[in-house]
């Protein structure tokens, strides 16, 4: 396999009241292509800042990041947007939806916005993702009109929408119930499947065991990993113990 996301000494500060905070401090760890990576750490630990940096959101303080062997921490605005348009999918907890566009409409917009492909065939991919995630009724609807779980279902739509390399997912279940949480975790699980590598971060231990591997950071510092392996369809409960057991280790 070959490293998708790479980060060299990665640092980022923020000055808040004329005082230093160092939020990633030499930060260095990567990502191979087809992996599911969690990022995991106590509140304000820099996990979802750390998903800003490595996918161009936010810029760094020092160091570098590496994605899909191009140096990103260089690059400029119109590159970045680019690249994340083209080779990047993104779901978070707040959906970020377009009120005035439906369901679909949402879903097929970064298909548009990067202008490779015709309409027809981009249509025809979100119905196919949406009938894939159950949300296909959904189609026409505005988001006011859908749950919390057929929402962020269709989020994930749209992140697909563009064959990404990597999805990046901030606490991608964290607003919503039990059963639409499963239904968000088995269809990352089924992107990962088929392909797509995904960074993301969550508190959840259950969404956390469906990973290949997670990071814990603590105050902007990588303090442990687990390798867990691929996820099989019976080890769900197995392996939500051993990240259990893992992180009352790290102090969690």
């Amino acid at each position: 396999m070959s490293t998708v996301i790479e980060t060299k000494d990665l640092c980022k500060t923020y000055i808040v009241n004329k005082q230093s905070n160092n939020v990633l401090q030499n930060v260095n760890f990567s990502v191979e292509e087809g992996e599911f990576v969690t990022v995991m750490g106590p509140s304000g630990s820099g996990k979802s800042t750390l998903l800003y940096a490595v996918s161009g959101m936010d810029n760094v303080t020092a160091g570098s990041v590496f994605f899909d062997g191009e140096e990103i921490t260089s690059m400029k605005d119109k590159q970045l947007i680019n690249l994340r348009l083209l080779k990047m999918g993104f779901v978070f907890q707040q959906m970020y939806m377009m009120k005035k566009l439906s369901i679909i409409d949402n879903i097929i917009l970064p298909g548009f916005q990067a202008k490779i492909r015709p309409r027809e065939e981009i249509r025809k991919d979100a119905e196919d993702l949406m009938r894939k995630l159950g949300i296909i009724d959904e189609a026409d609807r505005e988001i006011t009109e859908v749950s919390g779980g057929q929402l962020q279902r269709a989020c994930l739509c749209r992140a697909l929408i563009n064959h990404p390399k990597v999805i990046f997912a901030d606490e991608p279940t964290g607003a919503l119930n039990s059963k639409a949480s499963g239904e968000v975790m088995d269809r990352l699980l089924e992107a990962n499947r088929m392909g797509t590598t995904i960074l993301m971060v969550t508190h959840s231990e259950r969404v956390a065991s469906i990973s290949d591997r997670i990071i814990y950071l603590v105050d902007g510092n990588i303090q442990g990993e687990l390798h867990l392996g691929k996820m099989k369809d019976d080890d769900l409960s197995g392996r939500e113990r051993k990240v259990r057991n893992w992180l009352g280790e790290m102090g969690w």
